[in-house]
């Protein structure tokens, strides 16, 4: 059969593409090698090339984020008008089935490991199931390498691997624990080794959510990276700067980047959304010591909490610069299905869209607390290009001259970030021009 994996770009797809963007969707690469042989895949990144509708196709899988799923229903409606069978599978399809399966011939629910040699061996004999789930949890030992050949070569960080999955914290905005399960699982360090040996790039990538959510794991794994000579980014938590074991050893094992989430500045957040572990008043120290270890940390951060109001912008612009963060991530508090706050406001009768497409992290999507959906959406405007304006871009570049070649790269592509965000969208202010009748927008 021909196969045709997607991932697809949120909203109206762009018809001027990035030059580069930061890493590739992980699980396809992953699935094309899961795939049994004697069929021939094909990989298309939306963020980096179009879809052609119109060539022919026996299967065709899609992974869906929420922000992802109505471009992703597009395809798939398109394609099964064509008589091709469509798969649909990722988090928010795993979320929301009922709804995903209005679109598709198959829903692959959780994770494909353990499933998709069953799909694609019924499509093939014409015997596709509605829905694929797996019982438990699958194992993680023995996974194929990905398909990394199939990926275009425009990536910031096209070599990217997974060492370990799920996560205890169950924090109330993120749907990793509900899809991926509150236990961490690990591939043999032995396997992970062998698998990055195969790569001759130098800078690779673990798309862990969290590195060293087992620091007796992730120890080993160092160790073992070490003799390799890699340099790598992944994500963490602020808690890894405290072990300073944990931070000479990430350190000799090549660690130049780590995507950090603080969050909050305001610790009653925190505390809402379950990570009591996070302590704001040793933000600072433990930016020193990262930075100590010659590591740049992406700090992602959250806005519209119950706890914010509008001065929290300006506050955390000022927290930023003052713990000399390298790079910040700045996301709109998201509803996402699936999560607890996503039940919470729906409950609460505080979403007013269920636009899919807007829940992107760069649009407001419900009524704050403490401010309008307007002034939340123009204080995430106001942090991307106040901190990525190149006068801000250049103060951090001396602290880093040892990283350029990453770290202008990088750079540079959240430069062009911020300025996809100076407007508030249309959209977004017919929605928030609701807000004097009280009542939510559908």
């Amino acid at each position: 059969m021909k196969i045709l994996l997607i991932a697809p770009e949120s909203g109206i797809p762009k018809k001027k593409k990035p030059r580069y963007v930061p890493f590739p969707q992980a699980s396809l690469p992953l699935l094309a090698a899961l795939t049994p042989t004697g069929h021939e895949v094909k990989i298309v990144d939306e963020r980096l090339e179009q879809v052609n509708v119109s060539d022919k196709y026996d299967l065709v899988g899609i992974t869906v984020m929420t922000s992802t799923a109505p471009r992703a229903y597009t395809l798939s409606d398109h394609f099964r008008r064509t008589g091709t069978k469509v798969v649909l599978g990722g988090i928010h399809p795993s979320a929301m089935t009922e709804e995903a399966l209005q679109h598709a011939d198959s829903v692959v629910v959780g994770e494909a490991e353990g499933l998709w040699k069953q799909v694609v061996e019924d499509a093939g004999a014409g015997t596709l199931q509605q829905v694929y789930r797996n019982q438990e949890f699958p194992c993680l030992t023995g996974m194929p390498a990905p398909r990394h050949d199939l990926l275009k070569d425009r990536y910031l960080l096209k070599y990217v691997y997974q060492t370990t999955r799920g996560c205890p914290h169950n924090c109330g905005f993120c749907s990793v624990s509900s899809f991926n399960g509150r236990r961490y699982r690990h591939r043999p360090v032995e396997d992970v080794i062998r698998e990055v040996s195969l790569s001759r790039r130098r800078f690779i990538g673990f798309l862990d959510d969290n590195i060293v959510g087992n620091p007796r794991y992730s120890k080993e794994l160092f160790r073992a990276l070490a003799p390799l000579k890699k340099r790598w980014a992944s994500q963490g938590t602020v808690k890894m700067a405290e072990d300073e074991e944990l931070l000479k050893l990430a350190q000799k094992s090549g660690c130049i980047s780590l995507f950090v989430g603080f969050e909050s500045i305001n610790e009653k957040n925190l505390a809402s959304m379950h990570k009591r572990f996070n302590t704001v008043e040793r933000y600072k120290k433990m930016m020193e010591n990262f930075h100590r270890h010659g590591i740049m940390v992406v700090g992602f951060f959250v806005f519209g909490f119950d706890e914010d109001d509008t001065t929290v912008f300006e506050n955390t612009l000022r927290f930023v610069e003052e713990a000399r963060i390298d790079f910040a991530n700045f996301n709109i508090l998201t509803p996402l299905p699936g999560t607890e706050i996503y039940n919470t406001f729906k409950k609460e009768d505080r979403i007013f869209t269920y636009d899919w497409s807007q829940y992107d992290f760069s649009h407001a999507v419900f009524y704050p607390a403490r401010m309008t959906p307007e002034e939340l959406q123009e204080g995430h405007r106001f942090l991307y290009t106040k901190f990525y304006a190149l006068p801000s871009m250049f103060k951090r570049l001396p602290r880093n001259l040892k990283y350029l070649p990453y770290f202008l790269p990088s750079s540079l592509y959240y430069n062009w970030v911020s300025r996809q965000h100076k407007t508030i969208p249309a959209k977004m202010v017919d929605c928030c021009s609701t807000l004097s009748s009280g009542r939510p927008v559908s």
